[in-house]
């Protein structure tokens, strides 16, 4: 079978583990606007942290060409994939798709009878007012439901595929579903075919919901700890009920990562006008416990009755292998207290620069554990346990 050219726009978590899931049957081109991130992909090395990304670049028959020049890339493509970058923008209230609707129209001029496949996140309505904007049915938009570090994983094993598109598209959807099909090991795969109004709305609905289930267990941890009860102890009894389940349950600093805050303020924001409690809720929920955690942390620093407190963030990351730091709730926990005047040093070995949001940054991890008065970390790590007595996580699983 011949193989089908694909282009595809962003080579960040979403764009490199299509661009590598589908160079095993196909040429793809991925694109990006550094030429060091393109020679890293040409050397076989991956610019981000993903054990199966970095093991199919590095061992697999691919047949991938990174690129800056997305008119290479696109021409004669039969599927161009954009995932450039949607970041929230809190002063106009709804994502940044400016990245998206620019390669849109350069895909358009370069090979105008291309599929266009949005797979970055946009609001509920962003691919059908592009059709109308470009008056052309070829633009369909398709989630991505990927964890950063295991982008590759969850391709290979995908919870479902989705792709919403116009009916007069809906023979090239089911190409295109096909395509991540034949890349996955997986079999019996979910596919569904939705308008893309719907797919849109299926994503942000479904980060929505992780959010209010991390919210949730927030809550009751909260809960457990201001009365003094032991939160493993509820949670366990409580995701034993089957509907529940023991999964996604264990509490942290909030919700935090590149997609959750931003997807559960643009599903707030698509809500104008439309009635809602538990939407406004969830957004409202990651305030406080942000608030609560870095009262705890300024009370346990010694703030107000020692001198010269501490404080001390061991890793600014969120999830055990990822190098991402954006958006991590640990960050909205540093605000809050240098807000109060306390100074606040990083232990962040991936990290090059000696400061972030002007608090120091160490790799010294000697240095860190005796600058500090109190350490503060997401997910525990067997590397503290000597100074365990310093440290304050809300990580069930590994604080006892």
């Amino acid at each position: 079978m011949d193989k089908v050219k694909i282009a595809v726009v962003g080579t960040g978590y979403v764009g490199l583990s299509n661009s590598v899931l589908l160079a095993q049957k196909n040429k793809v081109f991925a694109v990006d606007i550094l030429e060091e991130k393109a020679q890293m992909i040409n050397n076989k090395k991956s610019p981000i942290v993903d054990k199966e990304i970095e093991e199919y670049l590095a061992t697999k028959p691919l047949d991938l060409t990174a690129t800056t020049d997305i008119n290479i890339a696109c021409k004669d493509a039969q599927f161009v994939i954009i995932s450039t970058p949607t970041n929230y923008d809190e002063k106009l209230n709804h994502f940044d798709t400016t990245s998206v609707e620019s390669t849109i129209k350069k895909v358009l001029d370069i090979n105008p009878k291309a599929s266009i496949v949005v797979k970055s996140t946009v609001p509920v309505g962003f691919t059908e007012s592009m059709m109308d904007k470009y008056n052309c049915k070829n633009i369909m938009f398709s989630p991505e439901f990927l964890r950063e570090g295991r982008a590759l994983y969850d391709n290979l094993y995908p919870s479902r595929i989705i792709v919403g598109c116009d009916e007069l598209m809906k023979s090239f959807a089911k190409d295109f579903a096909n395509l991540l099909a034949q890349g996955a090991l997986k079999e019996d795969i979910d596919i569904i075919y939705t308008k893309p109004t719907e797919a849109e709305a299926v994503k942000l609905f479904a980060n929505t919901y992780l959010a209010l289930r991390v919210s949730f267990f927030n809550e009751l941890d909260t809960y457990a700890e201001v009365r003094g009860l032991d939160t493993k102890q509820i949670v366990e009894g409580v995701c034993l009920d089957p509907r529940i389940g023991n999964y996604y349950n264990n509490p942290s600093f909030g919700y935090g990562g590149y997609c959750l805050p931003k997807d559960t303020k643009q599903l707030l924001a698509n809500y104008d006008n439309v009635p809602n409690n538990i939407i406004g809720a969830i957004v409202d929920a990651n305030r406080t416990r942000k608030d609560y955690v870095s009262d705890k942390i300024l009370q346990l620093a010694g703030f107000g009755v020692k001198r010269n407190p501490v404080v001390g963030v061991y890793r600014l990351t969120m999830k055990a292998g990822s190098d991402n730091f954006r958006q991590s709730s640990i960050q909205g926990v540093m605000k809050r207290i240098k807000a109060k005047g306390v100074p606040v040093i990083v232990y962040e070995p991936t990290y090059n620069g000696d400061e972030f949001f002007s608090s120091e940054v160490t790799k010294d991890l000697d240095y860190f554990k005796n600058r500090c008065d109190v350490i503060i970390t997401n997910r525990y790590d067997e590397a503290l346990c000597d100074v365990k007595e310093k440290v304050y996580t809300r990580d069930i699983y590994m604080r006892d």
